[in-house]
């Protein structure tokens, strides 16, 4: 019962500090927003009487309760971090509008564990994503319901494999994951769906996202994103999740040495002003680390060019994929216009 008592604890001080650090954002919920992210939340609670059955997650127990009111406390969360960070340079423009706004459409729960299947190279069974998007009838949800994003609840433990996000649709699978394109249906538009774990917090949820960003925007234009933008550790470029522009090793968020960077002036040719940063620009905390890179990215009238043109809204990527996919194939330029 302690450690039960001290995980709830810790879950929740994780939704506290992630939700008052960080630099001034807007909170009205009116502000307009360029794209609409429609989503479906689905939650699978393994259940042994009113506790989540750790036998069946592997490390999480807490009370059924518990974990519904942590889940719908971390989406909240992770909505808000999702729509703050698209909102261009807003540490230096408090009036910067969202590109992004995200609606629940409808949640869904099974008390049942997870479905898994033996997927070979892995050591212990996958989570079925085709099981899980035909018990939900998920073409429905996509092609009826126009949602663009599916956010499962579940669980890892060291007890299933998931790919903390996976996509399907026309343009094939662009996503953190092994890119398998059978593992998930098919249909007429681009779905993405998310994995998240209650048994960690926000940050974590996020960071699927984070890395959903990199793999579409290093897919579209390699050197643009991954060479210029991002660059190399040490280097004094932006950084990526893992790596913040002071970082020395993976995870690197609270590292107090400072080195001069132009995340906050990005241009592609590096031209842009140099500042002095460590983490005490993000507090320290990963979320918000998340956050402030975010809004660091190339967004709503960002007037940046790349060889003399001007870049595009990076977030159309992930708010509208198949248009803006279709867009560059059709002019062959790819994050610039």
């Amino acid at each position: 019962m302690n450690q039960l008592t001290a995980w709830l604890k810790k879950m929740l001080q994780a939704s506290r500090i992630s939700a008052s650090l960080g630099p001034p954002v807007r909170k009205d919920a009116s502000a307009p927003a360029l794209y609409e992210i429609p989503v479906l939340l689905v939650h699978y609670f393994p259940t042994k009487g009113n506790l989540i059955d750790r036998n069946v997650t592997g490390d999480v127990g807490a009370p059924l309760e518990a974990i519904r009111a942590h889940t719908q406390t971390t989406t909240a969360t992770v909505i808000d971090a999702l729509e703050q960070g698209s909102r261009f340079r807003a540490y230096k423009n408090p009036n910067a509008p969202p590109s992004l706004r995200y609606t629940v459409v409808d949640s869904v729960e099974f008390l049942e564990p997870l479905p898994t299947w033996r997927k070979p190279g892995h050591r212990v069974p996958m989570t079925d994503y085709n099981a899980i998007m035909a018990r939900i009838d998920a073409r429905r949800w996509v092609t009826e319901q126009s949602v663009k994003e599916i956010w499962i609840w579940g669980y890892h433990g060291g007890v299933i494999d998931l790919w903390e996000s996976n996509m399907a649709g026309p343009w094939g699978d662009i996503s953190n994951s092994d890119r398998d394109p059978h593992d998930l249906p098919i249909f007429d538009r681009t779905y993405t769906v998310y994995h998240y774990n209650y048994g960690r917090g926000p940050s974590e949820a996020v960071e699927d996202h984070m890395h959903q960003i990199e793999a579409i925007l290093r897919h579209v234009d390699p050197d643009l994103f991954w060479n210029k933008f991002v660059g190399k550790p040490g280097e004094g470029r932006c950084g990526w999740a893992h790596y913040p522009p002071n970082a020395e090793r993976d995870y690197d968020w609270r590292n107090r040495t400072v080195v001069w960077s132009d995340i906050e002036d990005w241009r592609p040719d590096g031209g842009g002003e140099r500042i002095p940063i460590n983490c005490d620009r993000w507090n320290g905390d990963s979320l918000q680390w998340f956050i402030y890179w975010m809004q660091s990215l190339p967004g709503a009238d960002n007037g940046l060019t790349y060889q003399g043109r001007p870049l595009r809204n990076w977030w159309a990527l992930i708010g509208d994929f198949d248009a803006t996919m279709q867009m560059i194939a059709t002019t062959n330029r790819s994050l610039y216009t």
